[in-house]
């Protein structure tokens, strides 16, 4: 496989950029690639754009250094795209992709149809941070990328719970562990650690959600009104729905969360069996087999209605 250093050469101007509404693997693998070409290539000019770097992960640019909301329009010698598995995931920044002279993608949603010049695609890693690891020169990472990069492999493997973890995931953790990272602490300040707004709407959520087709599905909403009724902001669902799917008897949960008159963001996690990226692929979303989720149109009945009935099929076949 290519060194990430062999892939930046020859590029002077490279830009780097997640999807939209960044997690933590795609907050993860940007930063720890900017780090790394900035520590193999001081000279070249390296940005990254976000369109917003969530709360949780503020301490990771505390001064403003690295992450940029705003990139002037302009044609880039390399345009690295990553955990993101589509174009218009790349948001206000897709068009500089298309202008960039070369692209190169990233990524591991097994969605990806592989749309750069360049592509590293792994479906079966856990994480865009596994793979952008394997593009690495392992003895130039230090303390300060491995943090990024152990964050973006905690946080899409559930801190190693989901079944995406795999020996390799293991082993790479291992010696990201091994650079001296305290990473216990991110376990809890990225994971667990949740805001008291977090807390009361996630109660609230939880409240309201009911248990359709034999208890195999939970479904709960979040409103705009409860959005504002609680200060929250649209990060501070985070989390919600992994709280739903460890919910005895259930197989997949389900959080719609309204973000216009009736369009909801829905989010998918499934336990065992049922593949919810057949789920939001059908709708014009992708992710993964047991996290996935789409953008829909509708009523919140008509919604559950609509995502029950595919999810039904694969239940009873």
């Amino acid at each position: 496989m290519s060194d990430l250093k062999e892939i930046a050469k020859n590029a002077e101007s490279i830009l780097i950029a997640g999807h939209v509404r960044p997690d933590g693997d795609c907050v993860g693998s940007c930063l720890s690639a900017y780090l790394y070409l900035k520590k193999v290539f001081p000279e070249k000019q390296i940005e990254v754009y976000m369109e917003h770097l969530p709360e949780v992960f503020r301490f990771l640019d505390e001064q403003h250094q690295f992450v940029s909301e705003k990139i002037e329009d302009k044609v880039v010698d390399l345009f690295i795209a990553l955990d993101s598995s589509t174009t218009d995931r790349l948001g206000d920044v897709e068009p500089l992709f298309y202008r960039a002279k070369s692209t190169v993608c990233i990524d591991h949603h097994i969605s990806n149809r592989a749309y750069a010049g360049e592509n590293y695609i792994e479906p079966e890693a856990s994480s865009t941070c596994e793979v952008l690891f394997g593009l690495m020169d392992e003895t130039l990472i230090d303390k300060t990328i491995a943090v990024p990069l152990y964050i973006g492999i905690i946080f899409d493997s559930g801190v190693f719970r989901y079944s995406n973890t795999s020996r390799k995931t293991l082993e790479i953790a291992g010696k990201l562990i091994d650079t001296g990272i305290p990473f216990w602490e991110y376990i809890d300040k990225c994971f667990y650690e949740r805001s008291y707004t977090q807390t009361q709407l996630l109660g609230r959520t939880l409240l309201g959600s009911m248990r359709v087709l034999d208890g195999k599905i939970i479904v709960a909403s979040i409103t705009r009104r409860m959005l504002e009724f609680y200060e929250a902001k649209t990060e501070d669902i985070d989390g919600i729905v992994e709280q739903m799917r460890v919910t005895r008897g259930v197989e997949v949960a389900i959080l719609l969360h309204e973000i216009d008159d009736q369009r909801y963001k829905v989010s998918m996690r499934s336990n065992d069996y049922v593949d919810v990226s057949r789920v939001a692929s059908f709708f014009g979303g992708g992710g993964h087999k047991k996290a996935a989720g789409c953008t829909m149109q509708g009523s919140v009945h008509d919604v559950i209605n609509n995502l029950t009935e595919h999810i039904e099929l694969q239940i009873r076949s």
